[in-house]
């Protein structure tokens, strides 16, 4: 049985109470221990010191020692994929976190995993920087399954926890496993194209390839854009790999009426500005793009 079926058989007809951060009888806030201390005060040391989005520093000493879920007050690296750390055992918190944890009924690590998947926006009193306050902390819902049977509800916790965190090891591995092959992919590929103990005839790209750009159709023309259906990229399609889809596209008319060509499949793309600035993209299909692309057909 995979383990999706396998929690929807567990939650199959489940009771859930939604209650909120705020419930002591739920959510220990531990925020009146946190203490930040400058670099240049901080005794070094074995205990790790938490800051909005990780471990800052070691420091000697600690704030609070135990199973804690750490929620970015403020400085968040992202709004949208909030900071949600999980701490245990003696550790340091600085005042850029709240500090939570479960009281009898929930579990720490299911409130960690649950916490990371809710939208903290309508939280921030200022929707464009992250200052999550306290008062707007403990108006986040949580849920608790089987309010009325607190041993039913662990268990429940518990599995939904041994769940996810074998993804998470999954994934771990697999991203590890992927950062390997690419350093092995790159070691070879400058092996292979560097060409040091060879003889070879070097030739400038003009010599050997076709050199373009593209163009953009005019925004101000709905004509040229409404029900397109000729894919259209921009040079943020750029990154290096193959690229097999488009997220805008042009009509006929505001192909006709711009500089932008329709490039045929194997076009291999080299950004000219931008945040992806040089670097490539192989077409895997027929498109045109902005003259912010350079086309270089073999």
């Amino acid at each position: 049985m995979s383990s999706v079926s396998f929690l929807e058989k567990l939650l199959d007809g489940v009771a859930v109470e939604w209650t909120v951060l705020g419930e002591e009888r739920f959510v220990e806030v531990a925020n009146a221990a946190r203490r930040p201390v400058k670099a240049s005060l901080r005794v070094t040391g074995d205990t790790p010191y938490y800051g909005a989005n990780n471990i800052q520093d070691y420091v000697d000493g600690h704030t609070h020692d135990g199973e804690y879920v750490l929620i970015a007050e403020d400085g968040s690296a992202s709004l949208e994929s909030y900071s949600i750390q999980y701490a245990t055992g003696k550790f340091w918190a600085n005042n850029h976190v709240h500090v939570v944890r479960g009281n009898q009924g929930l579990n720490t690590r299911f409130l960690y995993h649950y916490l990371r998947i809710v939208d903290f926006i309508p939280y921030l009193p200022n929707k464009d920087r992250s200052k999550l306050t306290k008062g707007e902390m403990i108006k986040i819902p949580l849920p608790i399954p089987f309010p009325d049977n607190p041993q039913k509800s662990l268990e429940v916790q518990t599995e939904i926890v041994r769940i996810l965190d074998t993804f998470t090891e999954l994934t771990t591995e697999l991203t590890t496993e992927l950062t390997t092959r690419k350093k092995q992919y790159n070691h070879y590929r400058d092996q292979l194209l560097s060409f040091e103990q060879v003889e070879v005839e070097w030739k400038a790209l003009g010599d050997v390839c076709h050199v373009g750009s593209g163009g953009t159709p005019s925004t101000a023309k709905k004509e040229y854009w409404d029900n397109g259906d000729i894919p259209w990229l921009k040079s943020e399609s750029c990154n290096n790999e193959s690229v097999y889809t488009a997220g805008n596209f042009i009509t006929e008319l505001g192909l006709k009426n711009s500089s932008a060509k329709i490039l045929s499949k194997d076009t291999t793309l080299i950004a000219l500005v931008g945040a992806t600035i040089f670097k490539t993209a192989y077409l895997e299909f027929v498109a045109a793009t902005n003259q912010k692309d350079r086309k270089s057909v073999v």
